[in-house]
């Protein structure tokens, strides 16, 4: 098993911004089916915005094994579906079969140095016509001490993102969230540069400028944001 201790601090912070994770998740839920991985689990956050979704087998990948035991205690008591599996450590942990209907990296891509071997490792473990989605921080140009604390190498935009693409999968789609936040973003970047948001922070971002973010977003045509989304489909052998 490949343990690792995270040492990020957001995960608590960001689990109550239910708007923010409501809105991602409307966009990426139409490509989750089947047997579906989300890799760097981290709590099992994310997992709550799947609930609705019948018919989907869960398996939570996290190489921290305090954030693993912390999602078996919420399958425990049933915060999460009960049938949902937890294997502490990295893909290549994992057993070369089953292959997955659906792989989502949810603001890990970034935390990983070699994030194309990811990918490429990625497409492998994808059942054919299976689709990988990625969600990420946007804009190098806004990476601040804030990524740095918690162990950001990089944020992405379109093109970066989509460089990646290994020959087996085919981008489906590229698209930027949360246009408004990306001002907040920026403020902290060349002005405030604080390590981290506070909880006061985090909750105006997400009752007020989130939802404002959903009309802006559709007026601009998702060309600009805080967080981008990619998405790939597995391509059928010939």
């Amino acid at each position: 098993m490949s343990a690792r201790t995270y040492e990020g601090s957001e995960l608590e912070l960001f689990e109550g911004a239910h708007n923010w994770k409501a809105y991602w998740a409307d966009k990426v839920r139409p490509f989750v089916r089947g047997n579906a991985l989300e890799v760097g689990a981290g709590i099992g956050a994310n997992l709550t915005n799947f609930k609705q979704l019948g018919g989907v087998r869960w398996t939570l990948l996290e190489p921290d094994p305090a954030l693993c035991d912390a999602i078996r205690q919420k399958i425990h008591s049933l915060q999460l579906p009960a049938d949902t599996q937890v294997t502490c450590g990295m893909l290549r942990d994992l057993p070369p079969t089953p292959s997955f209907d659906t792989i989502l990296y949810i603001d890990v891509l970034e935390h990983i140095e070699s994030d194309r071997a990811e990918i490429e490792a990625a497409s492998e473990r994808l059942a054919a016509d299976g689709h990988l989605i990625v969600l990420s921080p946007a804009y190098q140009a806004v990476y601040s001490p804030f990524d740095a604390a918690i162990g950001h190498y990089r944020r992405y935009d379109r093109r970066s993102l989509l460089s990646l693409t290994p020959p087996t999968l085919k981008p489906v789609g590229a698209f930027y969230l949360d246009s408004l936040g990306l001002a907040l973003s920026a403020v902290n970047r060349f002005i405030a540069r604080r390590r981290a948001p506070t909880p006061a922070t985090i909750k105006v971002w997400d009752s007020s400028i989130v939802p404002l973010s959903r009309i802006a977003d559709a007026i601009v045509g998702h060309r600009v944001g805080r967080s981008i989304i990619a998405v790939w489909q597995k391509q059928m052998p010939p």
